[in-house]
């Protein structure tokens, strides 16, 4: 996937400034992965074993687990697909009606969960409740 779809969308955008972020999952950090990450993204790749290290038991961190695929899951099932197809149609749809300003929300919830882990300095994160 990396090789086929993800680097070759990247080739079409100007990405100068675009970190790249991903859990510490066993398949998202073997090492031949984390080298073709490296080697495409240089210093901006924040991954356990990258250039700059996935902070642990980070969930508040990443959008991906704290909303989305919640929010994708709850309505791609809400209808109880009962084939393989009817789950794609309805996966491909949830994702493409999510609107840019849904996402505009989610980056500033995240933003505001990144201050709060700044000035926490490293102590207990208070509970942080993701608002619409």
């Amino acid at each position: 996937m990396i090789t086929n779809f993800f680097i070759p969308e990247l080739n079409n955008h100007d990405v100068q400034e675009l970190w790249f972020q991903q859990d510490g999952a066993t398949c998202h950090t073997a090492r031949e992965t984390i080298n073709l990450l490296k080697d495409t993204l240089g210093d901006h790749l924040i991954s356990r074993f990258g250039p700059v290290n996935w902070p642990p038991r980070s969930c508040d961190l990443t959008p991906l687990d704290y909303f989305l695929w919640g929010y994708v899951k709850s309505l791609v099932y809400a209808d109880k697909p009962q084939t393989l197809d009817h789950l794609e149609d309805n996966i491909r749809r949830v994702i493409a009606d999510i609107r840019p300003q849904m996402l505009e929300k989610v980056i500033e919830n995240w933003t505001s969960r990144l201050d709060n882990i700044r000035a926490s300095r490293k102590s207990l994160m208070p509970d942080i409740i993701f608002k619409m």
